[in-house]
């Protein structure tokens, strides 16, 4: 079955959804409005990731009943991610408690690992590893923590899609390189519905993603990481490669304020990118910085990872070391009135 014609058909849906859905949040009024944690100055609707959501979840049974996606991958990205986004959305509508949020992820997390029959091997330091039930439970707090660090970095205008856009295009990019085409589709696919969004999530948003679309982004990346890993090891160091700016940023930006003793729950504005937004008075510029790291540094990274065989984990320790830089030049998990300079 030829499914081509599937990418372009879903860059459209996505923008037609997130179109629809702008205007259900205008006269629901499901407005994100300004206030003292908030990194934007206009209110704005929010709830347009929804649309990333339909037209992804809609495409994955085309792409099993294809061929292109064995079917357990299917079941394990249609039931976590409607899963996450369904709370999400709930959440974005009212209030749901952080501990059933928490512990919906985590079954979100089972559920993928369910149908992927655990984590695969990981290779560290030349020496393969098979890390058994240790491995899988590092691997289910991995899936939580990359959906729930989506959601933190969803904070300023485009930056979540684009991130998305870049690791998932980049990630399809390698698997062509290194001949591995039945991994290409599901991020192929999530990056055209991914586009359809950041037409409307461009700076300036005209809406937002809220947090049904950014958490979903997150557990489905996961997803696709732990998918690759199945099949080479070297695939997944890739992946956390390309991941590398979300990851490091809000990493660094937890600890930090771990160790400070904050409320790490509460709303804040302490990440690097937020000091940088308010440093530069735009988010524009921001967003393509991200893009430019991805394409121009940490994709060169990960595909040497990859196709030169270099260890793994000296990979990421290379990719990792100028966002750390970033990170403390920007202040990341500082106080809010310490600005950057």
């Amino acid at each position: 079955m030829n499914v081509l014609w599937l990418l372009p058909g879903l860059a459209g849906v996505s923008l037609l959804l997130t179109w629809l859905l702008r205007r259900y949040a205008l006269s629901a009024s499901l407005i994100d409005t300004p206030n003292a944690r908030s990194s934007h100055s206009i209110p704005t609707p929010r709830g347009g990731g929804v649309a990333i959501v339909l037209s992804f979840l809609a495409a994955v049974p085309v792409l099993a009943f294809a061929g292109l996606v064995p079917w357990p991958w299917a079941w394990g990205m249609l039931g976590a991610g409607l899963g996450v986004a369904i709370l999400g959305f709930m959440d974005d509508h009212g209030h749901i408690a952080a501990r059933w949020r928490l512990l919906g992820h985590f079954l979100a997390a089972v559920w993928v690992l369910f149908f992927l029959h655990g984590l695969g091997p990981v290779r560290v330091f030349g020496q393969l590893l098979d890390l058994g039930w240790f491995g899988n439970c590092l691997a289910v707090l991995y899936l939580v923590w990359l959906l729930n660090l989506y959601n933190f970095m969803d904070g300023i205008d485009g930056i979540a899609s684009v991130e998305a856009l870049c690791a998932c295009l980049g990630m399809c990019a390698i698997y062509w390189w290194v001949g591995q085409p039945q991994l290409v589709w599901t991020p192929l696919v999530f990056s055209m519905a991914v586009a359809g969004f950041l037409y409307w999530n461009f700076p300036p948003a005209r809406i937002f993603m809220g947090d049904a679309g950014s958490g979903f982004i997150g557990i489905m990346l996961g997803a696709f990481s732990l998918q690759a890993s199945v099949v080479s090891p070297q695939l997944l160091w890739a992946w956390l490669i390309m991941l590398g700016v979300f990851i490091v940023d809000a990493t660094f930006t937890l600890i930090r304020r771990l160790l400070r003793g904050d409320k790490v729950y509460e709303a804040h504005r302490s990440h690097a990118y937020q000091f940088a937004s308010r440093q530069f008075g735009q988010h524009r510029p921001v967003t393509l910085t991200v893009a430019c790291i991805n394409m121009f540094w940490l994709f060169p990274v990960a595909l040497a990872v990859v196709l030169l065989d270099i260890d793994g984990f000296l990979g990421l320790a290379l990719a990792y070391a100028p966002l750390i830089w970033l990170a403390v030049r920007f202040h990341a998990g500082a106080l809010e009135h310490v600005e950057a300079r």
